[in-house]
């Protein structure tokens, strides 16, 4: 329609794996209607971001549009993708549309911030609609590591989207219907104006396997297994945690769920009829009494989470349960990039301990939730979308799966983070570019990342903190003094040298006080003397808070 465009905007997923959450538009420039796609999250470190609970997408370009929001539609329930919407819901008022699964999951996030849950819209899948202003949003099945996962189809005055969220081609999977690329164009014919498209396996030059054909191989190493089996997967693979707990009952072993996350994602599945036959479970403490050949543990922790149960094992004992010599640990999943130092750390404490850590290198336990490439290029074989933009994935991979699509004579672009995209009778052209960085949730608080509070804490873990406080009741330099503490210093004799620091900050407030400097002149003053003397004894320079008291 003259004067309206329809566009995508991606906050975060697009040049990065995780932390999913995509804005579409349609309206007049300036006062569009809008959508929001996912919401997704990801997880800090202690080393790039101490004491942080969350990282979030900078949603702020959102906020200040809160009420042109029109709804939150879910595709499923991955931390990557929903992780977020319990603190984006405190700031705007839309219904959340997700389809039951999910939706349990979601319903769980909007309580931890004191959301109601009345804002939850339960959807069915397609033919189903729901209405959100001028869009018109369809829940197509898709097969992915997570029940009830789905792509969504856009129907705009401007044209038709196809979004697919995270999916995988699977013939035959272990649970729910199979998914190929004929089962989408069945569903919604062509004429689709932009496919957005998971590119994460882009790079993959081998067509994706089934779910079902990790189960043999899972099935035989329980079978064999002298001792007892530790088994890590994503807790959400239900599927995956379902095939384990099927193997561990055909080899006649107790199953035993470890991590608070595995039993919400389990209950979750039963509550909403994903699971009706799940293998029976006994409780921790039960375990004790039996032997150990006939123990089958399925625990959180495949991305060496440091609090999680398998980590906790490798450390010593969870709940009762202790890994012995002779015991195996089967990492079912694949480990995401960044992870690798903290799950290398667990392997090497459990191979201490004697316990053989059997991984996915010879891909026989673990399959991927995401299409390869071959199943991209069906896909845009079976769909002929006039336009291919790929989001979810790292720049190269978004960069190989444009170029698939240009080669089979679609356009495309690549799209990172801040880009927005207006789908035009010309085809997709970059309108714009916002800011579209990172923000931390820590505490109740969302902090931005140029707020310097991370960049204080890093260096504070580099080179200690020193705290000054300041106390005068005149302007002789007698009466001057100063208390001292500190931490994270490298000094031998603590006591003593913060003894001498409060001697060089009492000697440089009493030489300056003649000068009648301000408060804020004299705490710069003081620090910078204070830090000069901490590096000129121990070579660090920390951080030093003053206060006059």
């Amino acid at each position: 329609m003259a004067g309206e465009r329809l566009f995508y905007l991606p906050l975060g997923g697009a040049g990065e794996i995780g932390m999913n959450a995509y804005v579409y538009g349609f309206g007049a420039e300036g006062s569009e209607r809008l959508i929001l796609v996912d919401a997704g999250v990801t997880f800090p470190d202690m080393e790039s971001t101490p004491g942080v609970d969350l990282i979030l997408p900078d949603f702020s370009w959102l906020f200040e549009r809160s009420r042109q929001v029109d709804g939150i539609f879910l595709t499923h329930a991955h931390e990557d993708h929903l992780g977020a919407v319990g603190v984006i819901c405190r700031s705007i008022e839309a219904p959340v549309y997700a389809r039951p699964f999910t939706m349990e999951i979601a319903a769980k996030k909007l309580e931890e911030f004191g959301v109601s849950k009345k804002i939850l819209r339960e959807v069915a899948t397609h033919p189903a609609e729901s209405k959100a202003g001028p869009f018109t949003v369809s829940f197509l099945h898709a097969a992915h590591s997570v029940p009830e996962a789905s792509a969504l189809l856009l129907e705009t005055p401007g044209g038709r989207i196809l979004h697919t969220g995270d999916f995988k081609f699977d013939e035959s999977p272990t649970m729910g219907d199979p998914l190929t690329a004929d089962s989408w164009k069945r569903a919604i014919g062509t004429g689709v104006t932009a496919l957005v498209c998971d590119s994460t396996n882009a790079l993959q030059r081998r067509k994706g396997r089934s779910e079902a054909s990790v189960g043999p191989g899972i099935q035989r190493l329980v079978e064999q297994a002298k001792g007892m089996v530790v088994a890590t997967t994503f807790a959400s693979n239900i599927a995956r945690v379902s095939q384990i707990a099927q193997a561990g009952r055909l080899a006649e072993r107790e199953i035993v769920l470890l991590g608070r996350a595995m039993h919400r994602m389990l209950n979750a599945a039963l509550q909403t009829g994903v699971v009706s036959d799940f293998p029976r479970t006994i409780e921790p403490n039960l375990a004790a009494g039996l032997p150990r050949n006939k123990l089958l543990v399925i625990a959180t922790g495949s991305q060496g989470e440091p609090r999680s149960a398998t980590a906790q094992l490798a450390a010593g004992k969870f709940q009762g349960i202790e890994v012995e010599r002779g015991d195996t640990l089967l990492y079912s999943s694949k480990t995401i990039p960044g992870n690798e130092r903290a799950v290398s750390r667990i392997i090497n404490m459990m191979a201490k301990k004697g316990v053989d850590v059997v991984d996915d290198s010879a891909e026989i336990y673990h399959v991927s939730g995401h299409p390869n490439g071959p199943d991209l290029e069906n896909l845009h074989i079976a769909l002929r979308p006039k336009s291919v933009i790929p989001m979810h994935g790292e720049y190269r991979h978004l960069l190989s799966h444009s170029n698939l699509a240009k080669k089979l004579g679609m356009q495309s672009l690549v799209a990172e983070n801040g880009t927005v995209v207006e789908f035009g009778s010309c085809g997709p052209r970059i309108s714009e570019k916002i800011e579209a960085g990172r923000t931390y949730l820590d505490g109740f608080e969302l902090i931005g990342a140029r707020d310097g509070v991370i960049r204080e804490r890093r260096q504070i873990a580099r080179n200690g903190f020193v705290g000054v406080v300041l106390r005068r009741s005149g302007r002789r330099r007698a009466e001057v003094r100063a208390t001292v503490w500190s931490a994270g210093l490298p000094a031998q004799d603590i006591a003593d040298f913060e003894e001498r620091l409060e001697e060089v900050a009492a000697a440089r407030v009493a030489d300056k006080l003649s000068n009648s400097k301000s408060e804020d002149e004299m705490k710069s003053i003081v620090a910078r003397a204070v830090r000069h003397e901490v590096f000129d004894h121990v070579g660090k320079k920390p951080v030093v808070a003053v206060k006059f008291a």
